[in-house]
């Protein structure tokens, strides 16, 4: 699935607005109709699977961003759609911001790779400040679409190929600072990596009568790790290293994480899930 390839300009708004959620919902399915693919769906069809999807937990993402998403069984390809929300809309978001950026994709339902990738691709663009005020600013349909096919980028998996690679590895001890790792990671177009779960120094020197008394105090979350491994690029390593301490405070004073980049010799295949 490439995003590029999904985005139709016939599914792209600028003037959106809604009273409430449902509202949003629906329309959002009306816009979706104008492609002939999702046409022979109907309108009716793709609201009930957007909001279904959306009983099980809001894709309100914040940042003023929303993503609702469904699979469509008898659709035969991905479409995507985007609608700027001037004033905003209420979508019941993580951080209760309105949504001014709502995105929209539908699929196949027997393809749940090409999903992952389709939402993977928005989160990248979206976790961009720089991108959302690009999108933000489009005045016509037809400067969205563009701005749109400018942020998908598909020059990137090309020169990728290329790319000197090192190995990433993210060691956190505080289990919380994990789903935010791993979507900073989706923002920043690493799709693949592996999570180690692990246990610290201390759940086993607790079990040690002379030391048990001193390590009793410790937090039980900090006897407990999880490893992060994944490849990035050479060229990029600052730069994400800087952006996963704004995420885990500095690592140099603060305990509970530890960030490890080691160069590759050789590397042969791929950790990507999408």
């Amino acid at each position: 699935m490439i995003l590029l390839d999904a985005l139709h300009a016939n599914c792209c708004r600028v003037d959106f607005h809604a009273r409430n959620k449902d509202a949003v919902l629906r329309k959002l399915a009306e816009l979706m109709a104008k492609h002939p693919a999702v046409a022979e769906i109907g309108a009716e069809r793709v609201y009930q699977l957007l909001a279904a999807r959306e009983a099980k937990g809001s894709t309100g993402l914040g940042r003023s961003v929303a993503l609702p998403h469904a699979r469509v069984p008898g659709l035969k390809q991905f479409v995507v759609g985007v609608a700027v929300a001037p004033k905003g809309v209420d979508f019941e978001s993580l951080d209760r911001r309105k949504c001014r950026l709502l995105f929209v994709v539908l699929g196949p339902a027997e393809e749940p790779s090409g999903h992952l990738k389709a939402l993977a691709g928005i989160s990248r663009i979206t976790g961009s400040a720089r991108r959302r005020r690009t999108l933000l600013s489009a005045k016509t349909p037809e400067a969205l679409h563009e701005a749109m096919v400018q942020q998908c980028d598909p020059t990137a998996a090309a020169s990728a190929q290329v790319q000197r690679m090192r190995v990433l590895l993210v060691i956190l001890y505080d289990e919380d600072l994990l789903y935010d790792v791993l979507q900073y990671f989706l923002e920043q177009g690493i799709e693949g990596a592996t999570v180690l779960e692990g246990l610290g120094m201390g759940h086993y020197i607790s079990n040690v009568p002379v030391f048990a008394e001193y390590i009793g105090f410790m937090q039980q979350r900090k006897q407990h790790s999880q490893t992060i491994l994944s490849l990035i690029p050479a060229e990029r390593e600052a730069a994400l290293l800087e952006g996963l301490e704004l995420i885990t405070g500095d690592m140099q004073t603060r305990q509970g994480a530890m960030v490890i980049t080691v160069d590759t010799a050789f590397h042969k295949g791929s950790m990507r899930m999408l």
